[in-house]
């Protein structure tokens, strides 16, 4: 036989398992660590720029020209995109994970280039930038400064030039990313009465500059070919473009009448100054600027946050006096805050195993030989981590702690038979464990094989529910087949080596076991009478088996679902959303006052505030504000939770008029939308309705949606009546008084949005030159009458007499979801109610009030649950096929798979209810666990099933009297492994800390399932046996295996 070849070569069988050891320990050190793996979607951002465009005009001449030409690309799940007031576009085209992000990026930039000759030539101008989005931020560093000296344009232009090129060079960074940024710009600030004086208008000073402000080569002399006898040839360089503040003030716009030149510094000033102030950031309300760090794929998180830290460190030394930094926002604090909770677990886990298999064995050579395979097996696991391009993060050490339980329970078995086969029957210990190897060699394969067939089809589901599955699945898999392998080998060969005749233990221990040996002894007692007793009603016992059926069903529908659980990450976003046509200082202002709320909180260290900025677009009244808490070990108490802490600030917040304030949790994967609850995009699919009509609809649905039970915090941050001046030009006056139209609009352009001209050298980096009105003449709406334009008969015309100013109202940013505009609506669950309750709510609520020219989509994670609740049936199904499929090539028969296949349903019946009992969802954690629960319940059956027909084949026993034997023969190994099991989940189930919510989801489901289902399936897996087994016999008169005759002794009567 195959396992007597390991019995008797010892040291072979050794050197196998410690090779299995070395090389999963060698692997260790080298794999990359993160919270979860790479589960959000691949992201492409396209960016541009039409400088002092209204939001609409952007819309219709780049986002939409820019989204027609992209949509249709390889791969495309759906493209958002926003169009400000700023001019700014930006479109962000979101792939499956699985998605390349350098070939999608190439994908997108071919589209965007096709589409370019159709775009304004001003945005031809800027450029439209195509570019990887990165999701997963490790690290974002607060530089300010305690010196009024070092302004924000100071601090960003600093980072640029000496510390994200550094940061950047680290392995294991992929981008480095300034917030706030002010990038140096030569700013000219024009006063266009001086210039309407001199009769000179803004093309004036623009062609001015493009004639002096140029880079030129200037050649060489003597250069090939030359004239004969050339000796030498020198090379020429011509001081060309500009570099000083001092040189664009002395830029000659016009030489006057008498001769004199009028230059730049006589109608307007130069300064050196940022290129968009249109946002800034404040760090523990110190204004400064911010450096987001983003790691690469496969790197590990937590080296690279160590080597940044200590690179920055470096770089301090050189700041100049009163530049100070901090480490504002670190997300390797919860990877290593859960990382470090689930190894704690997995020890308990390890220590709880150990003690159980102590209590039932009762001898430590017997215990050793089990307890050997738990770090062979899982250290081992490791290897195929790092073979199959996984990394150690929170679903692969979830996957190792549920296979603590599982690990040994085949070594259990084995061990526990050779055990009893020697102490009961005087075998020597190595024909003890041969003839065991003979019993047990096909349950133990049978049910290896059935819990990693449960494991396999869930490996090639894509999407992020796929990715969820894939990395938990596989690990658990791959430590199955290590501790089969061992169990097969390790284990009857240790045995043969360590197991002997083993006096009854004295003393204490004695005593202890003694006691618990009594009790086994008389819970065997009581099964037996228990099921002798059932086999009389067995009718009964069928219909209260289908009665369960029908209770797992109603459980199934019943337990609110959900995508994930909401997490304490913290940390948490606060949304500030100010009035219409608020600027940027009011918004300061508002953001000032929830700051020092925020910061008068005793969890709270810290805040990290981006103004001019929001999720849905970038506007000067919108704003957020990123505050970070205490460790979790500081904050135990359910009102110091951030979800208690959440409730409590949108009170406080509710009083503050000047501003609407939104306080909501992060999403639990970064990537899968902006923040937690729901995003629904609420869409214009006939292309009629205007922005005014959708704002409408949008507060039917805040406020029937605060008011509907079940839903809470429905909210938007659009607005289409921002105040705005419509400016109509008079054409045919402009033509009578023979002024360009093109010349108005240029001019409105330059003078109030700004108007990139060229470019200067400074500081060995190339930056922009911007014109413009300088800012006391663009303050008021009057201001724009004030302007002035050349005719063609050299006469200045104020703009008052050419154009019409009618105050209106308008959109500060336009959405797009899959090209049709959009509004987006966020929300959340109320406490005690799913995610997937709230998405059906507010589908009740679009099915009531949306016209028959608007519909929605989903985004963000309720977009990922509605897909994952697609799929969890699916792989539901498949693992419950594959299992029933190797199980009857296992059989020969399709009868005995289905005996074991009905504990399934006790299985599920026991996650389900127990999810219930504890308020958790049904969410992606739970159904890894309903999927895990397949395997672990068919374990039990098989071992009853395999020694129910053994004894009938080889002992000629009847049906019911071989499922009466199997079943208390089976009651002790059945009991021992499913306590393994249930004290290598229960510390998951009790988890606390961070991503404590994922945890207690997950061992939750397995513990309750396993629960029921062990105990359960004892009374149910043999009345089943016997009842289909007669079924079988009666249906095959004629060909009938021996072990399936009724004889007398099938009426089981109680002694």
């Amino acid at each position: 036989m195959f396992v007597n070849f390991f019995i008797k070569r010892p040291v072979f069988t050794s050197v196998c398992a410690i090779i299995i050891l070395l090389v999963g320990a060698i692997s260790i050190p080298t794999l990359p660590t993160a919270q979860y793996p790479e589960i959000s979607p691949t992201q492409i951002i396209v960016n541009s720029n039409y400088v002092g465009a209204s939001a609409e005009i952007v819309e219709s001449t780049v986002t939409t020209i820019l989204e027609r030409q992209i949509n249709g690309v390889e791969g495309i799940k759906y493209m958002t995109s926003s169009s400000s007031n700023d001019g700014s576009s930006t479109i962000t085209v979101t792939f499956d994970a699985s998605r390349d992000k350098d070939i999608a990026a190439v994908d997108v930039q071919n589209r965007v280039t096709s589409a370019q000759p159709q775009l304004p030539d001003s945005v031809k101008q800027t450029g439209v930038t195509v570019s990887k989005q990165s999701n997963n931020i490790l690290l974002a560093i607060g530089l300010y400064s305690d010196n009024k000296a070092l302004n924000n344009v100071f601090l960003s232009n600093y980072a640029d030039l000496y510390l994200v090129d550094a940061l950047k060079r680290i392995k294991g960074v992929s981008e480095a990313r300034i917030f706030g940024e002010r990038r140096y710009a030569m700013r000219l600030w024009l006063d266009p009465n001086k210039l309407a004086s001199r009769n000179l208008t803004t093309g004036d000073v623009i062609d001015a500059l493009n004639e002096q402000n140029l880079q030129v080569g200037a050649g060489q002399i003597g250069q090939q070919p030359a004239v004969d006898g050339q000796m030498y040839q020198i090379d020429l360089r011509a001081v060309s473009r500009l570099t000083e503040v001092e040189e664009f003030d002395n830029v000659v716009i016009k030489t006057a009448g008498d001769g004199s030149l009028i230059k730049l510094k006589d109608v307007g000033r130069a300064e050196l100054g940022a290129q968009n102030y249109s946002s800034f950031l404040r760090f523990k309300g110190n204004e400064g600027v911010g450096l987001g760090i983003f790691p690469a794929p496969g790197s590990n998180v937590l080296d690279v946050a160590d080597l940044v830290k200590k690179e920055i460190a470096q770089l301090s030394q050189s700041f100049p006096p009163g530049m100070k930094y901090q480490v504002a926002f670190d997300t390797t604090t919860i990877v290593e805050e859960s990382l470090a909770e689930v190894v704690k677990t997995l020890l308990e886990a390890i220590a709880l195993v150990i003690l159980v298999i102590f209590i039932f064995l009762q001898d430590w050579r017997t215990t050793l030989i089990p307890v050997i395979t738990i770090p062979l097996s899982l250290v081992g696991t490791f290897a195929f981590v790092k073979a199959f391009g996984f990394s150690v993060n929170t679903l692969t050490m979830f996957g190792l702690t549920l296979a603590t339980g599982m690990v040994v329970d085949d070594a259990i078995i084995v061990v526990e038979n050779i055990s009893r086969l020697i102490q009961d029957q005087g075998m020597s210990p190595r024909q003890a464990a041969s003839v065991s190897m003979e019993e047990l060699f096909g349950a133990v394969i049978a049910t290896s094989l059935v819990l990693m067939a449960v494991f396999v089809p869930v490996a090639f589901f894509p999407g992020a529910t796929g990715q969820i599955y894939k990395q938990f699945a596989l690990t658990i898999a791959f430590s199955i087949a290590i501790s089969t392998f061992l169990a097969l080998t390790l284990t009857p060969s240790l045995s043969a080596l360590l197991l002997r005749q083993r006096p009854a233990p004295r003393g204490i221990l004695g005593w202890v076991f003694g006691r618990i040996n009594w009790f086994l002894e008389a819970m065997g007692w009581g099964y037996e009478r228990s099921l002798k007793f059932l086999v009389k009603i067995k009718a009964i016992v069928l219909l209260l088996f289908i009665g369960s059926l029908g209770f797992t069903a109603w459980l199934y529908m019943t337990v609110p679902t959900a995508f994930l659980p909401d997490e304490d990450q913290g940390y948490f976003i606060t949304i500030i959303q100010g009035p219409e046509g608020s600027s940027l200082k009011y918004t300061s202002k508002v953001m000032s006052e929830v700051e020092a709320t925020i910061l008068k909180l005793p969890e709270v260290t810290g805040t990290f505030a981006i103004g001019g900025f929001g999720f849905s677009g970038s506007t000067a009244n919108s704003g957020i504000i990123f505050t970070t808490l205490k460790s979790w070990d500081e904050r135990k108490q359910p009102n110091q939770s951030v979800q208690a802490i959440i409730g409590n600030l949108r009170k406080s917040f509710s009083g503050i008029t000047e501003a609407r304030v939104f306080p909501v949790n992060p999403p639990a994967i970064r990537g899968l939308g902006s923040f937690s609850g729901f995003q629904f995009q609420l869409q214009d699919i006939a292309g009629t309705n205007s922005l005014n009509s959708m704002l409408q609809t949008v507060g039917q649905f805040m406020m029937q949606g605060n008011q509907t039970p079940g839903l809470q915090a429905v909210f938007s941050t659009f607005t289409a009546n921002t105040p705005q001046i419509l400016i109509e030009v008079d054409r045919n006056k402009a033509k009578s008084l023979q002024v360009s139209i093109d010349d108005i609009f240029k001019t409105l352009q330059t003078y109030l949005g700004s108007r990139y001209v060229n470019d200067f050298n400074f500081l060995s980096r190339t930056y922009r030159v911007y014109v413009q009105a300088d800012a006391q003449f663009r303050s008021n709406p009057d201001d724009i009458g004030l302007l002035n334009v050349r005719s063609q008969t050299n006469q200045m015309i104020p703009l008052s007499s050419l154009v019409k100013l009618t105050p209106t109202t308008g959109a500060q940013t336009i959405n797009h979801y899959n090209l049709l505009r959009s509004i987006e609506i966020n929300g959340s669950a109320a406490p005690g109610t799913s995610s997937g309750q709230a998405t059906l709510a507010m589908e009740k609520l679009a099915k009531k009030i949306l016209p028959t020219s608007m519909g929605y989509e989903w985004s963000g994670i309720a977009a990922q649950e509605k897909e994952s609740g697609g799929q969890a049936p699916i792989i539901f199904g498949l693992g419950l096929l594959f299992v029933f499929l190797v199980l009857a090539a296992q059989y020969e028969n399709y009868v005995d798979p289905l005996i074991i296949m009905l504990s399934v349903p006790l299985a599920i019946m026991g996650a389900l209810a127990s999810q219930s009992l504890r308020g958790l969802n049904n969410d992606v954690f739970c159904q890894v666990g309903l999927v895990m629960l397949i395997g672990l319940a068919s374990k039990n059956a098989i071992l009853i099933v395999e020694f129910a027909n053994q004894l009938q084949e080889q002992q000629g026993l009847s049906i019911t009297k071989a499922a009466v034997e199997a079943a208390q023969g089976r009651l002790r190994p059945i009991l021992m492994t499913a306590f393994s099991t249930l004290l290598g989940i229960f510390p998951l189930a009790t988890a606390t800390g961070a991503g404590a919510a994922s945890r207690q989801s997950l061992g939750t489901a397995v513990f309750g399932g396993m629960f029921v289902a062990t105990f359960l399936s004892l009374f149910i897996v043999p009345i089943l046996y016997i009842i289909i087994g007669k079924i079988r016999q009666r249906l095959q008169p004629v060909h009938h295996s021996p072990h399936l005759e009724v004889r007398e002794e099938d009426h089981v009567s109680i002694r």
